[in-house]
This record gives C-alpha cells, structure tokens and sequence, in this order.
C-alpha cells in the first residue's frame, strides 16, 4: 500500500483499467447466473419437464396435447403431475371499472406440481375430476394488494372472471411467476383449474390438440434420460392401439425438455456470446495492466537489484511483486462492484422485457463470489509477466545500469511491445464484431416491412368466454359482428382519426406469440397425410388498406362477406408459392381449425385473394406463409383495434375506451401503443446485445489507449535523466518528444 501511495498516477490507472474490467464482467455475469445458471425457484427443479408433441412428418413442432393423451401421460407412472397451461386474458368485472388481467388456465395439479406454497390459502386438489372449471381461483400477490388493497379475509371471497363467478381459495407469495417463455406468460394474474372434458373447451377427442404448453413432475428417481426412454416406449404403444389418430405419415413423437431449459429459449447463446465478449475486455485489462507492471519494472530493476545482493531470494520478490498486483487488483474489483452497485437499475432498466428471470437479477452473494475469483486471476495474470521478469534479472547489469535513464533490458521492451500489439489486437476484434452487429441491426431496421406502421396505433380489448357457451352474448360470428361494426364506426369519429380496423390479437404485427392453425386442402387426404401448421388471424376489410399491404390477386374482404355469405379467406403470396407453385390459388378452397368448439368438422374457405408479403411475424423472415379470415366470419376474442390519422398518443386509449365501453360497460380497453414501437420492440434483444458489445468495444478502445498512456508516462518519467541530458546537450523539445 505504500509503494502504491508513492504512485499514485500508476495506481489510479491501474485500478481504473481494472475497475472497468472486472466491473463489466460481473455485470453481465449478474445477467447470465439469474436467466441461465441459476435453478429455478420451485422444490427439486430438476424433476420439471416441459412436454412438446410433434408430427415430424409434416414438420409441425409443439403442436399441443389432446385430452386423452394428457390422461394417458397422468397414468403412466413416468410423471407425479402433468398439467396443461393456457395463458389468455381474462375480463375482471364487478369493481368500479373492468379491468383485463392475464389468467392461466391449468390442470389440477399445477400448484402441486410446482410445489410451492401459497401464502394464504390451498393448492387446488391434485385428484379433483371436475370436468370442467372448478369454479375456484387462485390470485397472485401484486393482484392482491392492487385490487383488494390486501384484504386478509380475501379466501372464500367472490371474484367474477369472464362474467362467471369464482371462489379465492389462494394467494400466492409475491415475486411468483409461471415459467413461462414469453413475457404474456409469466404475467399471469389469476389461475383456474378445469378438466378440459366440458364447455367452453372442445370435445376430448384424440385429433383435437387443444391443450397447449403442457409442464410436469418426473417421479422421484427418474433422470430426464430415463423418462423419455419411457415416454418413446408409451407413444409407440399408442401408436399402434390406435392407428387412424396417429397415422405413419404424421411421425408423432413427444419430447421432454428440461424446464428450465424450455424457459432460457433463444436466449443462451446471445448472453454466452455477451460473456465472452466482456471476458475479451477483461483480458484485455490485464494486459493493460501488465504493460504497466512492466514499465514500472524497468524503474524498479535497480531496487530489485540491491534487494537480491542484500539476500532476497528470488522467490520472495516473485511473491513481493504478486502481492502487489493482487493488491491492484482486489482494489480494481472493489471499485467495479461499488460502480455497479451504484448503476444497478440501469443495468436493469437495459435488459430488455422479454429476457427470461429478469426479476431475479441481483447482485448477491454469487455474484460477489465471481468477483473475487476473478479479481484473484486477474491478479495473478497480468501480475505473471513482469513477477518473471524480475525473477530472471541481470544483477550485474541492473546495479550498473537501471535508473540511469534506460528503458529497461530488450526482453522487456519486446515484452511491452508484444502486450501493446495484442491490447490492441483484441481490441480491434471486439470493434469488428460491433460493427457487424451494428450493420445487421441496421439491416433489419431498413428491411422493407410490407407495411406501414407510421400514424398508426393499436388499442386491444377482450370479449368474455363465459364456461357455458349459451350465455355467451358473442358466442357467434352473427352476434360478435355488430360490436365490431360499432367499434369502427364510433372509431371513426374520434379526432384525429381516417381509418379504423379490427383484427384478431395475431393480426398485431411483431407483438404476439405464433398462432399456427391447421390445414386442410380439398382434393388432399388429411388423414393419411397430417394437415400442415401455417399463421393465421381474422382481420376486418380496412385492415389491409390501413397498414398499407396491397392486393396482388383477386379481391379483399367486403362488408358482404358476413356469417351467412359461404366463408372466405385472403392468403399471402409466401402461402401461394409454397402450397399451390404452379397453379392460381384463387377459388382453392382449404379447411381451417379441422376441429370445432361444438366438435363438428368445419367448413370449406374459398380463398378470394392474394396480398403481398409482410414482415408480420418476424423482422428476419421476409416470406413467412399467412392465412387471413374475415373478421365477421370468425368468433376471436383478443380484439386488436387499429387507428391510422393524425393520432395524440395520450388522449386516444381514454377516447377509445369511452366508445368501447359505451357499447357494453363491461368490455375492458388496454394495451395501447403505437405500431412503430411494436417494430422497435421486436428487436429489443437484438438491440440490447449490440449496445453491450458497443459499449465493451468502447470500453475496450478507452483501456487501450489508457494503457498506452500510463505505459508512455511511465517510460517518459523513467528516461528523466537521459531526457535532461539531451536538453542540456542542445536538443529540442520536439526532438526529445519524439
């Protein structure tokens, strides 16, 4: 500590360069532990799957379980609890104004399977065979104290959701989540538990694969190995008990995924890039840091020296030197977990939304253990170089000449130049990979979208699913079709506005999950072969014009394409290329949701038109094949109201909402936002990896040319003397620079 205080220039530069250094890479570490390495927060997590079916054959992925197979799973001894799980909004009525809340629809068994405890209250019974909802609820905490104003006697307490009425019987503890992928799932409010065997699901039949994201519970003992050796042996069995529902053709086969792995998604590979990038600026710290060491050992050779001939073993002042740059070091990590401390929300604030666990990110006591180790390696690292030199010193040489003005013995000056030459070339490797990142982001920003989002907003709503069918007042095409075209026509008048359009949630471009519904093509045989998996939403006339994707062939919707008018369907020219290359698909007919609510086959479409491709779905996939029904022939509830004109972002969803709910009272309005923060959102992952390794490369280029500083300043105070001489000897001040 002495020494350093009688250099103080030194010691700022180096714990500076260090505090950067090791205070980056436990930033992102704090990143990776809470979304990757840290386990999930349920009992024994290990033992949690996620269930994906797939028909292989026709290349369809996660397609969902049918009822029969979920009770085919329950019972074949590989799971204590299997449960389905449906994320949709959910309306919560009869408090001063509705409000939307996101309600998971689960299996008995979900609390029992997760295995936490509610904080007031009980899990639903794991052996309840209620066909249909159980009529009971389980809230969340922050729904709890936002809404009841945490009410201790909240159990037994009524609560109407989608008009129908549900007892609490839970509360669950705060900071709960489901785990889910996407950001709509882990948002759940409210959990309802039903058998999927009664209305308003459809009829449990083997073809009907309605139950999506299905989670469960190994039984104890069984590895994830184990379990599908198992399962494979199970769907081979069912394969064969029934051949029409499983057709060779369709290559069923069911896969378990680690949860937890299922949760990280598509996000392992950006954040282990991220950490390997800030290590580059780690390394790169240490050789900084070396550079210095080694320069300041030059001025040191004397010392060094006249420690050795008075007795100092060599070994000791190998460990006098270590000593101090683990000193350097351990002061550097101290200073970078003290300026993370302190940036700690805008650390938070630049993670994006959809990463994974991001509530979980902190800096605890992990990540303070990561810290120290790498501030010891750090240390031992860039302190190695020159802790050698001096163990390889010319006694004779330095008591002659060191501290004369010299620049020390040409190993060490091949040495700093080798640690400058490789700071820089790590540097410009990290500016390289910003760039490219730079460029890509760029790309996508200027990729042509196929449509507008400038001017245009979007305000949602949810219609009720009451759990009987017949008081459900938009239960039909005809009885939904009124309130749409209300909505458009009182839409219409609001200040500001030229056009209206209504569609369903997966008709909102870049913000909502992928909405695969099945296929079927007259004159091809389903059966045999398994039904392809495309995009589709419903939409109303306007919805094209107002986002600006024009008409290739045939015709748009009209207002005459209503419930009674032979149903319709406008597919994108991704849809035509792939399904009919060589023949004009207008008047092809298809068959969509092979299925039914009320179990009967539907009916055949006629396809009336082909519009452009359209970036709806992914930035990075220009020709994604859609499908667009008519919204009056449909019966969707997630209504995505959309608003193009000269729009005040502040007073439309309020004015939105007043015409809404003048139409029925209880019909919630939420979600706003403007279509072209819907573009920039898509890319928030994408955006947030090339800011971090922008920022690394900046960092990078900063420690590379403080390195070069300190390393100059070192070697400039070292030559004094030689310097003074040539002044003396008449020299100038620019040749002496030089």
């Amino acid at each position: 500590m002495r020494l350093l205080a009688k250099s103080p220039g030194f010691a700022a530069v180096a714990i500076l360069t260090m505090a950067l250094s090791i205070g980056a890479t436990t930033a992102i570490f704090s990143v990776v532990d809470a979304a990757l390495l840290r386990p999930l927060p349920y009992p024994q997590p290990e033992q949690l799957v996620r269930i994906e079916d797939d028909l292989m054959g026709t290349g369809a992925r996660n397609v969902g379980m049918s009822v029969p197979e979920w009770k085919d799973f329950e019972r074949s001894g590989i799971f204590q609890y299997v449960s389905p799980v449906d994320i949709s909004s959910v309306n919560l009525t009869g408090s001063s104004k509705p409000e939307r809340a996101s309600g998971a629809v689960v299996g008995p068994g979900y609390l029992a399977l997760l295995g936490v405890k509610p904080e007031l209250g009980r899990w639903f019974d794991p052996l309840d065979q209620t066909p249909g909802f159980t009529m009971e609820v389980v809230i969340s905490h922050e729904l709890w104290q936002q809404n009841f104003g945490g009410d201790p006697h909240i159990l037994g307490r009524s609560l109407r959701l989608d008009n129908d009425v549900y007892r609490v019987i839970a509360v669950m503890p705060p900071g709960f989540r489901h785990p889910g992928r996407t950001i709509e799932q882990r948002s759940a409010t409210t959990w309802g538990a039903t058998g999927w065997a009664a209305p308003p699901t459809p009829p449990p039949v083997r073809e009907s694969r309605f139950l999506p994201e299905p989670i469960a519970r190994l039984n104890p003992g069984l590895t994830v190995a184990q379990a599908q050796s198992r399962l494979d042996a199970l769907v081979a069995s069912l394969q064969q008990q029934y051949p029409a529902d499983y057709p060779p053709e369709s290559a069923w086969h069911v896969q378990l995924v680690p949860l937890k792995e299922s949760v990280v998604g598509d996000v392992r590979q950006p954040l282990v890039l991220l950490l390997g990038a800030v290590g580059l600026v780690l390394l790169i710290g240490c050789v900084n840091v070396a550079n210095l060491l080694l320069a300041r050992a030059s001025a040191r050779g004397r010392e060094m020296a006249v420690r050795q001939a008075l007795g100092a073993a060599r070994t000791r002042l190998v460990r006098q030197l270590l000593t101090e740059s683990l000193l350097l070091s351990l002061l550097g990590g101290i200073a970078g977990i003290t300026i993370l401390l302190c940036t700690q929300g805008l650390l938070q604030r630049m993670v994006p939304e959809s990463l994974p666990r991001l509530s979980a990110i902190s800096i605890n006591w992990s990540v303070l253990l990561f810290a120290l180790i790498v501030s010891l390696a750090a240390g031992v690292l860039f302190g190695l170089a020159p802790a050698l030199q001096a163990g390889r010193l010319d006694l004779t040489r330095a008591l002659k000449a060191e501290g004369r003005g010299t620049t020390g013995s040409g190993e060490q000056a091949r040495t700093r130049r080798l640690l400058v030459v490789t700071e820089f070339a790590l540097s410009v490797v990290i500016m390289i990979a910003a760039g490219l990142l730079l460029r890509s982001f760029w790309n996508l920003m200027g990729a042509h979208l196929g449509f507008n989002p400038q001017s245009a907003m979007v305000v949602r709503t949810w219609l009720p699913v009451p759990n009987d069918p017949r008081t459900d007042i938009y239960g039909t095409p005809a009885q939904e079709a009124p309130l749409i075209r209300e909505i458009l026509r009182r839409g219409r008048t609001l200040p500001g506005v030229k056009e209206v359009a209504v569609g369903s949630l997966e008709s909102l471009p870049l913000n909502h999950d992928p909405n695969l519904v099945p296929i079927g093509f007259e004159g091809r045989d389903v059966r045999s072969n398994q039904p392809p998996l495309v995009e589709g939403s419903s939409v109303t006339p306007e919805y094209f014009h107002l986002l600006g994707i024009p008409l290739l062939r045939g015709r748009l919707f009209n207002d005459q394409d209503n419930d009674k008018a032979p149903l319709v369907a406008v597919v994108n020219d991704a849809f035509a290329r792939a399904y009919w290359p060589n023949e004009d698909p207008l008047g092809k007919r298809i068959k969509l949701d092979t299925i039914q609510l009320d179990g009967l086959t539907a009916a055949w479409r006629t396809v009336v038109g082909v519009v452009a491709d359209a970036r709806t779905e992914s930035l990075e996939q220009a020709s994604v094949p859609q499908i667009y029904r008519c919204q009056y022939q449909t019966m969707d509830k997630d209504l995505a109201i959309f608003l193009r004109g000269h729009l005040d972002s502040g007073a439309i969803p309020q004015q939105v909402r007043g015409q809404v709910q003048f139409i029925n009272p209880e019909l919630p309005v939420f979600g706003a936002a403007r279509l072209s923060d819907a573009v920039s959102g898509s890319l928030a992952q994408r955006r947030f990896s090339m800011n971090m390794i922008l920022l690394f490369a900046l960092t990078a280029l900063f420690l590379a040319a403080l390195g070069i500083y300190g390393t100059i300043s070192l070697l400039v105070s070292e030559r004094t003397h030689e310097i003074g001489i040539r002044l003396a000897l008449g020299a100038t001040e620019e040749i002496s620079c030089a």
